[in-house]
């Protein structure tokens, strides 16, 4: 099942091991996906991979993000209002 969002294309996928995985499509600079290769190349590892640790490095950065913390609980307590009301 492929569902558009913009320039993101997800596909939800259930490998053997149990674990729901979504492919996602990204449209980078020539540049930036060359640089990319290179980078994964030079590490031994997949596109793939460099791309998955980048995210995970990034999630744990903004996690000790106070600031960024703080926004997000802002912006999750105003859906929650919201979310309530819609359901009266």
């Amino acid at each position: 099942m492929w569902d558009t969002h913009d320039d993101v294309s997800l596909m939800t996928a259930r490998y053997h091991d149990g674990m729901t995985k979504k492919t996602t499509t990204i449209r980078l600079p020539e540049d930036l996906a060359s640089t990319v290769e290179v980078v994964a190349r030079g590490r031994g590892i997949s596109v793939n991979t460099l791309v998955v640790d980048a995210l995970t490095a990034e999630v744990e950065r903004v996690r000790h993000d106070e600031e960024f913390m703080g926004k997000l609980r802002e912006i999750t307590e105003r859906d929650k209002e919201i979310l309530d009301r819609l359901a009266q």
